[in-house]
């Protein structure tokens, strides 16, 4: 049978064929030989790196969480909505009448009509400071559409709420549109006359200070030094 094979050029199958070998036919049909098996070869760790950057460079970067738009308007609502409720009430309540001594002489409620900025300063400027205000309300909407940090979106909060509870003074109370008095009530001894409005506003600018020395964006990147 094996010399039938190899007469007819027949690879032999049988136990004694070498695995992973092939008959090559020689001249006259005959087997000339086995082919030996191809060997796997080292792959270049070059091409591999190269070719894993690229399909790391293809792979959207990971988004940087969730938006704090809502927020920002959040606390910039709660902030309005207080400083207009109390505004409104010591004005019914209190103005024109004695002050309330609400921890002796320390703290008073006390109405007073202030024309210039937080804390009473520049009473000649208040168009001015009308505008400063408009336009840092424009600016925190602007910075809103890329806030992707919960202390910035509460810092910017606060900005937002008191620039227009104190803005809305200034459109609607006399003497005029744009000259409005802002109502200031809280008075603690040896100290400006102010309301919650310039509260919601230094507290958020503290707030904007410590974040950007600890090195947060609003968009929530981290710069360490």
């Amino acid at each position: 049978m094996a010399e039938a094979e190899r007469i007819t050029g027949t690879p032999e199958t049988g136990p004694d064929s070498e695995p992973g070998t092939a008959a090559v036919p020689g001249a006259g049909g005959k087997a000339g030989g086995t082919a030996p098996r191809e060997r796997d070869e080292p792959r270049d760790e070059t091409l591999d790196g190269a070719g894993e950057a690229a399909g790391a460079a293809s792979v959207p970067a990971k988004g940087r969480g969730k938006r704090r738009i809502g927020t920002l308007f959040l606390v910039a609502a709660v902030v309005y909505l207080l400083d207009l409720g109390s505004k409104a009430l010591v004005v019914a309540k209190l103005e024109h009448h004695a002050p309330i001594e609400v921890i002796g002489s320390l703290l008073r409620l006390e109405v007073i009509r202030n024309r210039g900025a937080a804390f009473s300063i520049g009473e000649a400027l208040t168009i001015f400071l009308t505008i400063i205000a408009a336009i840092v309300i424009v600016v925190i909407i602007r910075i809103a559409r890329k806030l992707y940090s919960l202390p910035w979106g509460i810092a910017l909060g606060l900005l937002l709420g008191g620039a227009f509870g104190n803005l809305t003074d200034r459109i609607f109370r006399t003497p005029g549109v744009f000259e409005g008095a802002v109502v200031d009530f809280i008075a603690p001894a040896h100290f400006a006359v102010f309301n919650l409005a310039d509260s919601a506003i230094v507290c958020g600018g503290i707030l904007i200070v410590i974040l950007s020395f600890r090195g947060l964006d609003p968009d929530g990147t981290v710069h360490k030094d």
